[in-house]
Order: structure tokens, then sequence, then C-alpha cells
């Protein structure tokens, strides 16, 4: 039978089918990538470019890392792709149109006869779907699941929060050129990795970890290459002291044959997010936003004469760490906002360069998520929005949300209440698995749910 031809319930069963996933993290990894950062220095330098500015100091994860293989399901994947992306574009066709992106790899993921997960037949077709954007859509569903797993277990206490980058730099720095300025931007501002993952709990400094997220349908070389690049981005942004922001260099295979693969490595790194000495002791996440007016020349290190060498990048000065908290908790805030529909709740928690303006007027019409849906999933309230469409011609019902409680405080501005309370409820979190009203449940430790099920034929 062809993927085409799949009952709806077949493969509503199958996104729920644990799998196995490769992991391979190891010195023979930071070799090809040395010898791929030498090659590409190389050509740079015959061209007359400018050698490109990288993170270094990359090595295989560390005993407390994951193992050589994780298990999940391809609906966790799609559910960390809806999340992840769900304020990546902010246009105002947002909904149909970005809001459920995730849901057209519903038949893109298989697991083979060998338990692992792989590419489908579905998704191995190129007429079905355009090959670079599926490979880093999936790609960053992938990353961000392996890097969930492997911070929790390192933090076991903690929340993991994913933030993206670039709506978190928005608050402060411009990514773009604006009015009348001219010239070409430095290269060292166009690179940027794509999320930041914040652990957390009440009351304490957060650690903060930077992901640069690559997928190729290619051979391990094209994965060598694609990290390559992510060392550029990486060395974009700074916390702190240049060269101390713990990151995560991680590129999936999605190979036809052998199934999905994930390489990663780590550029370890120890920074608390403790507020600067003229800053509160603690942020006021409730507040509003300010509106950062921040440098993009950063202090790198000592100049030879022992003053300090600048260049071009994002750089979060010690005594903005406090700003930079609340940025990190209400960027997410608006992300999560954003999964249960959009809106002016969403809004609220954005400034004007991070996109509030999209999510405060109207959208198109029939091309809206609204935040009117409420079901109880795996015995917790959730409130967020749906989706009725059809899979292999079978009228199907998606739902995005979040639990209740998390919901009503974020709708009422009260964003430190929401942490304490998502803090609380993690091991009800952990253990939410699968609902006999719906076929597919993925419930994140954020607090959101993402579920889909066959709906009744009409009459």
């Amino acid at each position: 039978m062809t993927d085409a031809a799949k009952p709806a319930e077949e493969i509503l069963s199958d996104l729920v089918k644990k799998a196995h996933v490769q992991v391979r993290s190891s010195g023979e990894l930071v070799t090809c990538i040395a010898g791929e950062v030498s090659a590409e220095n190389e050509r740079r330098e015959e061209k007359k470019l400018a050698v490109l500015r990288r993170r270094d100091g990359f090595r295989a994860l560390s005993e407390r890392g994951v193992g050589r293989t994780v298990e999940l399901t391809p609906w966790q994947v799609l559910h960390a792709i809806g999340r992840g992306l769900v304020l990546a574009r902010q246009g105002a066709g947002r909904g149909l149109a970005e809001h459920w992106q995730s849901l057209k790899y519903c038949q893109a993921l298989d697991r083979d006869r060998g338990g692992y997960l792989a590419l489908s037949g579905e998704g191995r077709n190129p007429e079905r779907y355009y090959k670079a954007t599926q490979s880093s859509e999936i790609g960053i569903g992938f990353a961000l699941v392996v890097a969930e797993q492997l911070l929790k277990k390192r933090y076991p206490d903690h929340v993991v929060s994913v933030i993206d980058s670039d709506i978190a730099l928005q608050a402060g720095w411009p990514l773009k050129n604006k009015g009348q300025a001219k010239g070409k931007r430095p290269e060292a501002l166009l690179r940027r990795p794509n999320f930041l993952l914040e652990v957390w709990r009440p009351g304490e400094p957060s650690r903060v970890f930077e992901v640069a997220s690559k997928g190729t349908h290619g051979k391990p070389a094209q994965v060598y290459s694609q990290l390559e690049k992510g060392t550029a981005h990486l060395d974009a942004v700074h916390i702190g002291r240049y060269g101390q922001t713990p990151s995560l260099l991680i590129g999936t295979e999605l190979a036809e044959k052998g199934g999905i693969v994930v390489h990663i490595l780590e550029a370890p790194g120890n920074v608390l997010l403790r507020p600067g000495s003229k800053e509160p002791e603690e942020p006021n996440l409730d507040a509003k936003l300010d509106e950062g007016n921040e440098s993009t020349l950063m202090t790198m290190h000592s100049g030879w004469d022992g003053g300090d060498l600048n260049n071009y990048g994002f750089q979060v000065k010690a005594e903005k760490f406090g700003w930079f908290s609340q940025v990190l908790a209400r960027s997410e805030a608006a992300a999560l906002m954003a999964f249960t529909g959009g809106g002016r709740p969403t809004a609220q928690y954005l400034t004007r360069e991070q996109g509030k303006r999209f999510f405060d007027i109207p959208a198109y019409a029939g091309a809206d998520s609204v935040s009117d849906a409420e079901h109880r999933i795996c015995g917790i309230d959730f409130s967020g929005t749906d989706h009725v469409f059809r899979l292999n011609k079978t009228r199907v019902e998606a739902f995005s949300g979040l639990a209740d409680g998390l919901y009503n405080r974020l709708q009422q501005g009260r964003l430190a209440d929401c942490r304490r309370e998502v803090y609380a409820m993690q091991p009800e979190l952990e253990f939410a698995d699968g609902d006999p009203e719906w076929g597919p449940v993925s419930v994140r430790p954020d607090g959101t749910v993402m579920a889909i099920r066959v709906l009744p034929p009409t009459v």
C-alpha cells in the first residue's frame, strides 16, 4: 500500500509508534568538522574573503549526554517543529499557513523493520516536498527533541524552555538595516544560532544554551559541511564574556537508506544569568519589556596593547543579565500564546521590533488561528485552537493548546505565576501520555499539547 493510499486511521496510528533515532557524537566527528573548517578557510583566502570567526572548543558529548539512540515518536517531532517555529514568520496569513506547518509532515516519517525512525516513501518523494525546507524543518524537530532530552538529563529538576533566537535578539538589537541605511551588513551579523534553550527553575538564575540546527538529505559529508557553517552561526551571540556561552551543534541526516541520524557536538561554557549590580535582584517578568538599543559591537578579548578588541556580534553584557532574563521569559510566553491561537494575548509579550503589530491586528479571513477551543486530554484541561483538514480524503481535527492554569495566567499578564505553576506541574506533564478520545497526543514540559483525531463522517 502506498503512503497516499493509507487510511487516515493507520497514518495516525503510525505517528505514535515509538522508534529509535541514532545519535552520533565522537572525536571523529570533531575531526571531520575541523577538516571542513580548514578547507573553507582556504577557499575564502583564495577568493580574498575574510576568514569567518567561529565558535571553537567543540567536543563529543560527555558521559552525561544522551545515549547512542533516543526513543521518540514522529508526533513528538512534529510537536517540536510546530512549537519551535510558531513565531518564526509572523505574517498576517499565519494560522493555516504557518501555525500548522508541521502537519504537512504527518506522512513523512515511519519506523523501519529494525525499529528505527526513517523517512517514509512519502517523505522521500521530492515532488511532494521541497527538500531544503523539509530537511531544515524536520531537522529542527529532531534537534530540539534531542537537545531537550540532553539538558533534562543534566538538569533533572529544571525546566527547559525553547526560544527562537531571532525573536529574543530583536528585543535589543537591529537584525536588518533600516530606512536609508546603505551598505552591506557585516557578515558576522548575518549568521545567528537557531534557538536559545533556557534551563531554569523559579527563584534561581537561568542557564542559556545556544543551538545551531542543520538538516540534509545528503550523505555524512554534507552534514559535516553544514556543521562547519554552524560553527560560524554559534559565534554570533555571546552571553557574558566572549566564548563562555555553552553551545550545541546539531545536524540531522535524513538518509534515504539507513534511517535518520542526529549528529551532535557541544562547546562547553558556564554562564548564569545573575542580575547585574544595578538591576533588581530578580527581574520583574510581569513588567512590560523595555525596547533595548544594544550595540552590535562586542568585546572579544584584550588586544596586544592591553585594550579591548571589539568586533561585530550580539553580546549580552553582565549588567544586562536581568533584562535578558526578562527577554527570554517573555519571548517564550509569546510563543506559548501563539501556539494557542495568537492574537492580542500574544502581542502583549512582544516589543514592536519583535513583531507585536502582527498579532495586535486581525489576520486575513480564513487564515486565522483563534483561541476558542477547550479539551480535556490526559486528565488535564487545555485551551487553544483547532484546525480541521483532510488526510487522504478523511476529515481530521488537530488541536494545539496550553494547560488551562498556564493559559489563564498568561492571558492576564501574570508570567511569574505561570512559570511557578509550570514548574510545579512537571511530574503531571511528564506522565501525560495518550487519551482514548484522541489519536496521537504529545504533551511537552512547557505545558503545551498537540493532538489529532479522525472526525466522524458528516451527515
